[in-house]
């Protein structure tokens, strides 16, 4: 028979999810706030500032750009992510232990640290465009996480599937998109998913790599509240959340959000 829960860790338990959640409600209050301001609790409500979200065309511009590079950047990260996560569990004895190491420097080292050396020696130091620069910015934050969750997958595939089909006359490279990728498919769906909200949310290295008519959207909503102090940056808050929790809900439903936690 189970013995009951004490009642001080159901009440530490609540505690801990109203410190979680509540500024979540905050915000979430405050964008439907029928006033021209920011205020909580809520006076009257309204969906009024969520349609003031498209009526700017910053917002639009930027809203657009963020997708942009979160899926652009994505996809490079996973083009190398994914044959360096094969190359460092297939050939694991044979490569240097450091090598695993040297994918995850851009989550080791500060985001801001990371931003500025990117400002200061491509940035500033070459001609490309500020979308390429950006790009690459986010490729490199996200491709710790590619390779990462990559990996946990490759970690429990059985090589020795893949030496039997070459062995059989398979070439190495239909064996590697007709045994091996299929059977890491969960794998780089959760990092594509993964490294996508990263991009999309990440303001650290976009501070510094945004310039002129190219910016993204946690960056226009910085210069947004800078300039006023109306519900509008709350509604975009709440559709981000949105954006999050209708992607987790994918995950939970394909995957499984025991397989993120692996």
């Amino acid at each position: 028979m189970k013995s009951p829960v004490p009642l001080p860790l159901i009440a530490f338990a609540v505690l801990v999810y109203l410190f979680l959640m509540g500024p979540l409600v905050i915000v979430f209050g405050a964008a439907l706030s029928d006033t021209s301001y920011l205020t909580f609790p809520p006076r009257g409500l309204t969906l009024h500032w969520f349609w003031q979200i498209w009526e700017i065309g910053a917002f639009r511009r930027t809203i657009v750009t963020s997708l942009q590079i979160a899926f652009l950047a994505t996809a490079l990260a996973l083009l190398i992510g994914i044959p360096a996560a094969y190359a460092l569990n297939r050939y694991r004895i044979q490569l240097p232990g450091w090598l695993s190491t040297l994918f995850v420097l851009p989550v080791l080292v500060p985001e801001i640290v990371l931003g500025f050396s990117l400002l200061r020696s491509v940035a500033v130091g070459s001609d490309l465009p500020i979308f390429a620069v950006l790009l690459m910015g986010h490729t490199l934050i996200v491709l710790p996480y590619c390779v990462r969750v990559v990996s946990a997958s490759l970690a429990s595939f059985d090589f020795a599937i893949e030496e039997a089909a070459v062995s059989l006359g398979s070439p190495p490279v239909k064996t590697f998109f007709t045994i091996v990728l299929p059977n890491i498919r969960a794998g780089v769906i959760a990092a594509f998913i993964l490294a996508f909200i990263t991009s999309v949310n990440d303001v650290s290295v976009s501070l510094f790599l945004t310039g002129p008519g190219v910016s993204t959207l946690p960056i226009q909503i910085l210069a947004h509240v800078e300039q006023f102090f109306d519900p509008v940056v709350a509604s975009v808050s709440v559709l981000l959340m949105l954006l999050t929790v209708a992607v987790m809900a994918v995950v939970e439903r394909t995957l499984g959000l025991t397989f993120l936690a692996k």
